[in-house]
């Protein structure tokens, strides 16, 4: 003991006593020669359980998908150089969805920092862009209070990574270690908007006087934990909402306000909401251009409100008319008693909170009609003629979901591509963080291992990964990990011989140059099984469900190897540069699915 009775620790010891006290228990990672120290002293701290990777990019999608799932910071780790830099996409997957995630980094000893050690990288250099912050600690007294405010960044205000890189000298060296005396100091980001602040008074008119409102959910929903709220604000307003990719979920697709996904491959009817609108409230979301089509025709006529924690994101895309600035649940907390008893021609009946009761307003019934057969998908309408489309995968994943009662408590990764835009469209969503994608940065490779930081997170959940052929095949090796850990963990690849969404848009707009977008696959099944994972190939619809049956029941890992249409495309879709009314629909007389309907 020293003298004021705190314990002496070495550098790695303070680094796993400091993670445990943050409440760490999963971290993922991979050892190397400027980390050793740290992994020496795991076997000090048995309440934390280390997930051996087979690459380190993956160990930053586990650490993401963990997060993403539980809303717990996720954790991974790393050597110097090369093993840092693997980090680097995942790290900006993160960035760009803002999740929270402490990264931590080996380094080599600060003697012989800048002289190109071996395996040595200036991985803070790199990583400045893509992260919330990041740190380079050279001792060991400096561990604990900059993990501790690493977390601290990670979690507060709008979420993020935030990478540590300790040298081996910092890690060998001792120090008092006194947990409670590192914490950092608590701040508020952002002062709590008052009721009686002029932007709280402008916003209250515009939400009052408007006859065509919109929310626009994003994640940020979520991340404030403001989905009651949300439901509230709009039930008593009677306020359509519309979500983001990353928000779906946060409002279950059942309920009657909820309209589905905007943008790029969002509902057509959604889109033509938000551009008759007069009034867009943009609920944690950031503008982003697969969201907005043409800026300069975006909802025209429309003022809007934006409720964002983070001011950098205000007026940057879309200009916004009135801005609150702060945390969703906390701003729509301010606004809900001062919305109370005002009521606009357009609120004037009861809140709806079924299905069965129909919207009594013009506005929510003009938005009905607008949906017209577009409400029922064409290929779900198709009869069962033995060809497979993902489509069909997709809802008989769901449907099997709902049927055995479990579509709250599944878990769907998708990777990116063709098959995610499916996964948004044709799986209903009724829970929070029932849908994990990487949206900002579009990062293939990222299902499989985020579905393993899921799954470590919520063990009791359904998890299922769904993959292209593309995608799956840069990080297939993690399927050792799967056996490794004992995960059940279910794996769907959308196998269509193609990367899917690069051949539709070559299709469209390169004259159907298929230039390096046919990919030879191997045999998943026979990948899956030298892995020890069982698996099943279907080629025909009649075979979706009990296969799908057959994986959610076993208990184990099982991969299945959907055979679908080669050429099929996500619709609708906007073009590049075109307004988000100009949604390009499936050709009329599509030669896929007329020759399907001939056979």
């Amino acid at each position: 003991m020293t003298n004021n009775q705190h314990p002496q620790l070495t550098g790695s010891e303070i680094l796993w006593a400091t993670l445990a006290g943050e409440g760490t228990t999963t971290v993922f990672g991979y050892p190397g020669g400027a980390i050793l120290p740290i992994y020496d002293a795991l076997r000090k701290f048995p309440t934390i359980h280390h997930v051996l990777v087979r690459h380190e990019q993956g160990a930053s999608h586990m650490a993401d998908g963990y997060a993403r799932a539980s809303g717990r910071v996720g954790v991974c780790m790393a050597t110097s150089g090369p093993g840092a830099t693997n980090l680097v996409t995942g790290i900006a997957t993160a960035m760009l969805d803002s999740i929270p995630m402490v990264a931590i980094t080996g380094q080599v000893s600060s003697k012989v920092l800048g002289s190109d050690a071996f395996q040595e990288v200036d991985i803070t250099g790199i990583t400045l862009p893509i992260t919330k912050h990041n740190f380079l600690v050279t001792r060991a007294e400096d561990i604990a209070p900059t993990v501790r405010l690493a977390f601290q960044i990670a979690q507060q205000g709008r979420p993020g990574p935030v990478l540590v890189d300790i040298t081996k000298d910092a890690q060998q060296a001792s120090a008092p270690f006194d947990f409670d005396s590192a914490a950092p100091p608590i701040h508020r980001p952002h002062p709590m908007l008052r009721a009686t602040s002029n932007a709280i008074r402008e916003a209250i008119a515009l939400i009052t006087s408007a006859k065509r409102p919109v929310i626009l959910g994003g994640h940020g929903i979520t991340q404030s934990g403001a989905e009651a709220e949300v439901i509230t604000f709009a039930e008593r307003l009677q306020i359509p909402i519309a979500s983001t990719l990353l928000g779906l979920g946060s409002i279950p697709a059942g309920h009657p306000l909820s309209l589905g996904m905007m943008g790029m491959h969002g509902e057509s009817w959604v889109n033509q909401a938000i551009q008759e609108s007069d009034l867009l409230l943009a609920f944690g979301m950031r503008f982003d251009d697969r969201v907005t089509g043409n800026l300069a025709s975006y909802a025209p006529n429309a003022k809007k409100i934006h409720i964002e924690i983070d001011p950098s994101e205000i007026s940057k895309n879309v200009k916004a008319d009135v801005a609150l600035i702060g945390d969703l649940k906390e701003v729509l907390n301010t606004l809900l008693p001062l919305l109370e008893g005002r009521h606009s021609e357009r609120s004037s009946e009861p809140p709806y909170l079924s299905s069965s009761e129909a919207p009594k307003n013009p506005w929510l019934q003009h938005i009905n009609t607008s949906k017209g057969t577009a409400a029922v998908r064409d290929i779900l309408s198709l009869p069962d003629n033995g060809h497979l489309y993902a489509a069909h995968v997709i809802n008989d994943i769901w449907r099997e979901a709902v049927a055995a009662g479990r579509e709250k408590d599944t878990i769907i990764v998708t990777d990116v591509g063709q098959h995610q835009m499916w996964e948004a469209q044709y799986f209903k969503h009724e829970a929070p963080r029932s849908l994990v994608t990487s949206g900002g940065l579009g990062t293939m490779g990222f299902a499989l291992p985020a579905a393993i930081g899921a799954k470590s997170a919520c063990p009791d959940k359904d998890v299922w990964v769904i993959a292209g052929d593309g995608g799956f095949q840069m990080t297939a090796s993690e399927l050792s990990t799967i056996m490794q850990e004992g995960l059940a963990i279910n794996i769907a690849v959308i196998n269509n011989g193609f990367l899917g969404m690069v051949r539709q848009w070559q299709e469209t707009f390169y004259d159907k140059n298929y230039s390096a977008s046919p990919i030879l696959s191997p045999d998943f099944v026979m990948l899956a099984a030298a892995h020890g994972i069982s698996g099943a190939h279907v080629f025909q619809r009649k075979d979706v469900t009990p296969t799908v049956t057959k994986a959610r029941t076993s208990g184990k890992p099982f991969l299945i190897n959907f055979q679908v249409e080669k050429e099929d495309g996500v619709y609708p879709m906007i073009a590049p540069g075109a307004a988000l009314h100009e949604m390009v629909r499936r050709p009329l007389h599509d030669p896929l699915l007329e020759t399907a309907e001939d056979e």
